[in-house]
């Protein structure tokens, strides 16, 4: 057996020094059109309010970034001590209003979208629940992060990758039934696989 062969690193410090994403209504027209047509390769016929929110979530994402990228950043320079929190839950609730809220952009996404024909509150209702969790736990998890955020503290959250989240439930024949939630179903926007780091 052949050991792994291992990935070669290369540091380019000029390689992230992109200039930052446009935040203005005609900036995010742009870039939601950019994911829809060339990422996602969907064309005018494309009626899925699924396929437009993965569009939206990736424009957002992508500002979102260049936050995350300067906060790391500053945690480096300062070499500041870092928290950890483990969890089993963490119901973080849907993240497109929440990303959008925190950028300061809901409006701007409104009226960019509006100009497309497009209504935020459609693209925003098309988002699944992360199947992470389903009781006070994850909600107090989610909170916490949600408070040290507020408090610009060094803590990054860890949690557990569930395939099933909360299960759903239905009548049949007069009887309840549960199935598994596949809220992994379809691509989820907000993910950033890193393969290199998993663990099993």
């Amino acid at each position: 057996m052949t050991p792994a062969k291992k990935h070669k690193k290369v540091f380019s410090p000029g390689l992230t020094n992109a200039p930052p994403l446009a935040m203005d209504v005609p900036g995010l027209a742009r870039g939601f059109r950019h994911y829809f047509t060339h990422s996602l390769g969907r064309d005018k016929y494309c009626r899925s309010a699924n396929y437009h929110y993965i569009a939206l979530a990736m424009t957002v994402r992508d500002r979102l970034m260049e936050r995350w990228k300067n906060t790391r950043y500053a945690y480096e320079e300062a070499d500041c001590k870092r928290a950890c929190y483990l969890s089993l839950e963490f119901l973080m609730g849907r993240a497109l209003g929440n990303a959008a809220l925190s950028l300061g952009i809901t409006d701007r996404i409104s009226e960019a979208l509006h100009s497309l024909g497009l209504e935020l509150e459609d693209l925003v209702d098309a988002e699944q629940d992360a199947g992470l969790g389903n009781g006070g736990l994850g909600r107090l998890a989610a909170c916490f992060l949600d408070s040290c955020a507020t408090l610009q503290l060094p803590v990054t959250g860890y949690g557990i990758r569930y395939e099933y989240g909360m299960f759903r439930q239905k009548i049949e024949n007069g009887r309840q039934v549960e199935e598994p939630d596949h809220w992994l179903r379809g691509s989820n926007p907000w993910e950033i696989p890193r393969p290199e780091y998993s663990q099993k």
